[in-house]
């Protein structure tokens, strides 16, 4: 991070503070340091590493167990290791501290943990209070077995903070609705799941204990229609039994989000409620998120994605399921579940290639067309907000009249609009392309907020360094006390 710092930004150095510069000497001071000492000790003899059967042997992947040919389709130069997947997150919001902050959520129920990182995005800026703002709840990677979905999760994240461009490029139509906009993102809800997947049980959907936790929600709960698999659909032991029900629902409550999208696949659709039965809601809602779910249909499916609810267009009945409870008891207004990728022509068995594209160019066009159809569905969000019926869903949408005279995107006109390359102006809330004159703003603010920063980046690395010597210390120690002791024996 210091050296980043440095090679391009070392101009700044003429114009600093003498307070910015002396934390600048420091940042560098310790940044060659850290790397004289990394070197130092990865040729040192006493230092450890792990082999590759040693990673194997700890990841519990149990060759006779799962053929060769069949974990060879999880191609992890495809694909991200959930562990690479959240640092990458992780990283990607320290980058960006104006808008994006992260919280990993940790729940225990009965001896079972799991862990779930949320990212919170307010391309606006960071503000304290957010009941004005248009708030978005999106949930990818709730099945262990659709790794494509959290793919899309960390490219969107990408886009919305500007490192990542979509394939065409008008922002000005967006600045409206992103600046008034606030958005939670789970990358992946299901880890647990998603790790059993990785170590080659590829048709793995349910959790890291057995449970489909879009079969544990508090709603029509338990009811087993004549189809029921319980290997695919076990509901748990009984409604919000699962740590990850838990979490999202608690999130869900304390947010209140005016819409929901639970992105899955397995198939190209997009749903609204209900799944439990074959039915939509009343027409005051149901007809507006049904065209807005035609608009993304035209523009990001080529008119072939299945729409309509879930319980009557997909085949059958899922009790218990996200969407449902997020629309019928939390009340939130738009409430979606999308299908992004299926292969309908595989064998069931052949779980991997029906859930996931495995290629890179079909991974790719998979990716950015579902990034451009969020984009999509933010524009055209406050049009549905506005009509829908108060009286249907018990919300007002009063606070969202600043957003009414955004122009949406519509099937009529095919148009896609771009975040590329956006810069936050704290200031005035608005965004802009990068100039000469921005730059500069650029260069004052970084020197500000680089301050504090670099000097914690100081001590923690100082801290690390003197850490690293005393256990490197201790290494030689022992290994010399081991020589000497088998010297002694012989």
């Amino acid at each position: 991070m210091g050296l980043g710092f440095f090679f391009k930004y070392g101009s700044m150095w003429p114009e600093a503070a003498w307070g910015a510069r002396i934390t600048w000497a420091i940042g560098r001071i310790w940044a060659f340091a850290l790397m004289a000492f990394l070197l130092l000790l990865s040729s040192d003899p006493a230092n450890c590493t792990i082999s590759q059967s040693d990673e194997v042997a700890e990841s519990g992947l149990d060759s006779q167990q799962y053929p060769t040919e069949n974990r060879n389709l999880l191609d992890f130069n495809l694909y991200h290791r959930s562990d690479q997947l959240l640092q990458d997150i992780s990283e990607l919001v320290s980058r960006h501290p104006m808008i994006m902050t992260e919280k990993v959520w940790k729940s225990v129920v009965v001896g079972y943990s799991t862990e779930m990182a949320i990212v919170t995005v307010e391309p606006g800026g960071r503000r304290p209070n957010l009941q004005r703002e248009l708030r978005i709840l999106l949930n990818f990677g709730q099945h262990g077995r659709e790794l494509v979905t959290s793919e899309v999760a960390l490219r969107l994240l990408s886009i919305l903070a500007g490192e990542h461009e979509l394939r065409n490029h008008d922002i000005t139509s967006f600045n409206q609705v992103l600046t008034n906009m606030v958005l939670k993102v789970v990358p992946v809800e299901n880890v647990n799941g998603r790790k059993k997947v990785e170590k080659g049980d590829l048709c793995e959907r349910k959790n890291g204990r057995g449970v489909d936790t879009n079969r544990n929600w508090g709603v029509d709960w338990g009811k087993k229609e004549k189809d029921y698999d319980p290997y695919e659909e076990n509901p748990g032991t009984a409604a919000f039994s699962e740590p990850e029900t838990q979490i999202l629902r608690d999130v869900a409550a304390s947010f209140k989000p005016h819409l929901w999208v639970n992105v899955h696949s397995g198939m190209q659709a997009l749903f609204m409620p209900y799944d439990h039965k074959n039915a939509t809601p009343d027409e005051g809602s149901a007809k507006p998120m049904e065209s807005l779910l035609k608009t993304i249909n035209t523009l990001h499916c080529k008119g072939t994605c299945t729409i309509g609810s879930g319980g009557g267009a997909v085949g059958y009945l899922a009790h218990g399921t996200a969407t449902d409870y997020m629309y019928s008891f939390l009340k939130v207004p738009v409430a979606f579940t999308f299908e992004i990728y299926g292969n309908a022509d595989l064998e069931k068995d052949d779980c991997f290639p029906m859930f996931n594209p495995t290629s890179p160019a079909l991974l790719e066009s998979t990716i950015m067309n579902w990034c451009e159809a969020f984009f999509t569905l933010f524009m055209n969000l406050p049009t549905t907000l506005g009509s829908i019926s108060n009286a249907t869903t018990g919300h007002s949408y009063s606070n969202l009249d600043v957003l009414s005279a955004t122009t949406p995107l519509s099937h009529a006109g095919s148009r896609v609009v771009n975040v590329t390359s956006i810069y936050l102006n704290r200031k005035d809330r608005t965004f802009w392309h990068p100039t000469e004159q921005n730059d500069v703003f650029l260069k004052h603010r970084m020197e500000e907020d680089w301050i504090l920063t670099e000097f914690l980046y100081f001590s923690v690395g100082l801290g690390s360094v003197m850490l690293c010597f005393t256990v490197v210390k201790r290494m030689r120690s022992l290994r010399d006390f081991r020589q000497k002791s088998l010297n002694q024996i012989v």
